[in-house]
């Protein structure tokens, strides 16, 4: 009898092929094979994974866990546990940290401050300084495959790229790199216009007014222009609205190589929420109508949307309660993005299983962010000689999430409250139970990630 070191039994695993019941073999961290359920193989360790779902670790792709310089409002450790306990064994680290991620040193210092600290693995976007874009020309591979630009700031982002010379030099000079441009994609100038009229809000009901769409549908039209002129991947990053979704969606199925990302707050709230939850929702972009909702949902279903991303920006609940114009926009989500995302497909799809539902939440949280940010060689799918990272997934499972369970420095979220469909009882990295329902967490060791020996080429949008 063939002996692994870990084999988990019996659930209905996720993989490239579908959804089958099996059994996982792992050895040395790797999947090692996918079996038969009822296998006569053993195992050092073995999990009963009868009656659950068994996903591809998650990956989100798009967090902001505020280290260096942010600690105030959370740390790695916290966010690492938050991640996990929502199924997530890897994020992509946003640049706006203190300092910013603009060099090599400064992703280097960055893993330092994170090592022995994090419960998932993880890889930094770059950051695009507006003043010397040409400095993403020093980055190798291994310290970044992506970069991120802000085409408009706020509180905790501060770098805004505003000359449109240096946007299109910056597309130039990623496409020399091979780098996948990613884009905070609201236009400043049409924001200043809109503010030296109309001043600031004076409530936080009258935010989405003062951020409105036509902020973004300007700068997707621009970002597309600049993808089809110089051929450079770009991805923008929380679409909000209906018509940027159209654009975007038009862009990619003309061949450009575009693609983009909804967020679980832009799938969870729509305007009507601020009512109820204020400050507590304040977004950039702003949360928008239901029928922004209803088309990023539909992009969801239909193929779409290449990745949801839980745009992870806690801030201290102090932070959130001042007066209206000063309120900063983020609120904590890598835990409840997994639940929320499922939630939603059912409530959407009523009539659809399981099996019929997962495969969607694997390919925007697993397989299409593993691909297009360099890390398909280890990450995003259940496969013989990928990473063991697999996500134990009860789908019936109805609990409401409340503030004892909260991982998050912050301590709080805008999902109090919230009746989830499904629940992560567990979630395994490289091998290794970091969470577990009930039981805790597991050992720190998450490490930064090299890149996939063979990357998707920056213009490959398939």
């Amino acid at each position: 009898m063939k002996n692994y070191d870990l084999v988990v039994r019996g659930g209905r695993v996720t993989g490239p092929g579908g959804v089958r019941l099996a059994d996982v073999a792992v050895t040395g961290g790797k999947i090692a094979d996918v079996l038969p359920a009822g296998s006569t193989v053993s195992g050092t360790e073995e999990i009963d994974a009868a009656g659950r779902h068994v996903l591809p670790g998650l990956i989100d792709s798009h967090v902001h866990f505020r280290t260096p310089g942010l600690t105030e409002k959370e740390d790695w450790a916290h966010a690492s546990r938050a991640a996990v306990a929502g199924g997530v064994t890897t994020v992509f680290d946003m640049p706006n940290t203190r300092p910013a991620t603009f060099t090599p040193a400064d992703a280097r210092a960055k893993d330092a401050e994170i090592r022995g600290t994090s419960l998932v693995d993880y890889r930094f976007h770059a950051g695009v300084n507006p003043e010397a874009v040409e400095s993403l020309e020093t980055f190798e591979p291994a310290e970044a495959l992506t970069a991120k630009a802000f085409l408009t700031g706020h509180h905790t982002a501060p770098h805004v790229l505003r000359d449109p010379a240096r946007l299109d030099e910056l597309f130039a000079v990623a496409k020399r790199q091979g780098l996948r441009l990613l884009f905070h994609a609201e236009d400043d100038d049409v924001f200043k216009l809109l503010d030296q009229w109309q001043g600031a809000p004076e409530t936080y009901r009258d935010y989405e007014r003062f951020r409105p769409r036509s902020g973004g549908i300007v700068a997707v039209a621009k970002l597309i222009e600049l993808a089809r002129r110089h051929g450079t991947a770009a991805h923008v990053l929380h679409v909000s609205s209906r018509e940027e979704a159209d654009l975007l969606t038009a862009a990619g199925a003309a061949g450009l190589p575009v693609t983009w990302e909804a967020t679980g707050h832009h799938l969870s709230f729509t305007a009507a929420d601020t009512a109820r939850c204020g400050s507590r929702i304040r977004l950039s972009p702003a949360i928008r109508e239901q029928v922004d909702q209803d088309r990023l949902w539909d992009a969801v279903f239909r193929g779409e949307v290449s990745t949801v991303g839980s745009d992870h920006a806690p801030h201290a609940f102090a932070d959130k309660t001042v007066a209206a114009p000063d309120a900063p926009p983020g609120l904590p989500g890598v835990q409840e993005l997994f639940p929320a995302l499922y939630t939603g497909l059912r409530r959407r799809a009523p009539d659809a299983t399981p099996d019929e539902l997962l495969p969607i939440v694997t390919r925007v949280l697993a397989a299409e962010p593993a691909r297009l940010f360099g890390v398909a060689d280890r990450k995003g799918a259940i496969a013989p000689g990928l990473d063991a990272d697999l996500v134990l997934f009860d789908p019936a499972e109805n609990w409401s999430f409340g503030p004892g369970d909260v991982q998050a420095k912050c301590g709080w979220t805008a999902y109090a409250g919230w009746m989830f469909t499904g629940r992560v009882a567990r979630t395994i990295r490289r091998g290794r139970t970091v969470f577990r329902l009930e039981h805790g967490f597991g050992t720190p060791d998450g490490e930064w990630l090299k890149p996939s020996t063979v990357p998707v080429p920056a213009g490959d949008t398939r």
